[in-house]
């Protein structure tokens, strides 16, 4: 556990630093495609395991979340300790649970991603440890405010989205095979990127219930990485089959 205490000012300037970085990131990503997953090649250096990059870039949130959380003098007793639990429940899944659920044995990824990643939930999850180790205070009456019940269902919602969604992508592709294939079910009828909808939900959600300035920072960080995402994911898609269906939307239904 770190000890060290950050005042007020020099913890909102980094969130502003950090929220002018998320920026640039948004609009470079709007011009240069991510390369993993689909747009992964080996153009970026050297590669890593897939899934153990998965669990290196998407576990250390868990340690750097909880190494600011003093834990024997935190009142663990108040709603802050179900926003830290919701927390915990996404990178749990995403860092050791979704890693080994995935169909792609010997695909790699490229280390500058895993790395980037490393340093994306070092520094969000390190915001909002911070946050809840020092600057939040919930009085048992925010659990019947409109903000955490909305934003709790929100929360809940987007992950239900989320998991379902790329469960559904895994189950495309059959044991041993490789490619894609377009996705029919769930709310992939509506949109090309229905695990990103999912995820923006629900970070959308957690800056609710948290009422919180780095819930809403994960928030742009969250939208800065995945509206990008989604657009070339859609276009991708377009690409390479004809028969895909026009009236799906980029990534929120009905809309856009």
């Amino acid at each position: 556990m770190i000890h060290s205490q950050i005042s007020t000012p020099s913890y909102n300037l980094f969130i502003g630093v950090w929220l002018l970085i998320g920026v640039i990131a948004f609009i470079y990503l709007l011009f240069k495609e991510a390369p993993y997953g689909r747009f992964s090649n080996k153009n970026w250096g050297p590669m890593v395991n897939n899934q153990l990059g998965w669990m290196i870039m998407e576990g250390i949130v868990i340690f750097t979340f909880l190494m600011w959380i003093p834990f024997d003098s935190f009142n663990w007793h108040t709603p802050a300790t179900v926003m830290i639990g919701l927390f915990l429940l996404h990178y749990l899944h995403r860092g050791f649970i979704f890693p080994f659920m995935t169909r792609t044995k010997g695909k790699k990824m490229p280390l500058i991603i895993m790395l980037s990643a490393v340093l994306f939930n070092t520094v969000n999850g390190s915001l909002l440890g911070i946050w809840f180790s020092q600057f939040a205070h919930y009085a048992d009456s925010w659990y019947r405010s409109p903000a955490f019940i909305i934003g709790l269902l929100l929360f809940l919602s987007g992950m239900a989205i989320n998991w379902m969604s790329d469960y559904q992508l895994i189950r495309l592709r059959k044991p041993g095979e490789t490619g894609y294939k377009i996705p029919w079910n769930g709310f992939s009828r509506y949109v090309s990127s229905p695990n990103l909808f999912g995820e923006i939900v629900e970070w959308g959600g957690y800056a609710l219930l948290t009422w919180s300035l780095p819930g809403v920072t994960f928030l742009i960080w969250t939208c800065a990485n995945l509206i990008p995402r989604a657009i070339s994911v859609h276009r991708w898609y377009h690409q390479k089959f004809p028969e895909y269906p026009a009236s799906r939307k980029i990534l929120f239904p009905f809309i856009w």
